[in-house]
């Protein structure tokens, strides 16, 4: 099974979606829009930060793996006593 080529407007959406995640974050982050509302439930944090995440895993599913790395070293760093 041959792989298809990327596709030229590739780079251009990975850039939306970095784009799209960095201001839902930051809209989050300075509570111009609440994470949870009574009326939408979670809908406005899956819209800001989930929608984009899924986005860029789907276009870049090699990004997946070096989330996963990077969690298990935070974890490995803690102490708990």
């Amino acid at each position: 099974m041959r792989i298809p080529p990327p596709s030229p407007h590739h780079p251009r959406l990975v850039a939306v979606a970095l784009l799209w995640l960095v201001a839902g974050a930051a809209m989050l982050l300075t509570t111009l829009v609440p994470a949870h509302t009574e009326l939408l439930g979670w809908t406005p944090l899956f819209w800001l930060v989930g929608a984009p995440v899924i986005a860029l895993l789907g276009l870049e599913p090699a990004l997946l793996p070096s989330l996963a790395r990077r969690r298990r070293r935070v974890g490995h760093g803690a102490v708990w006593h």
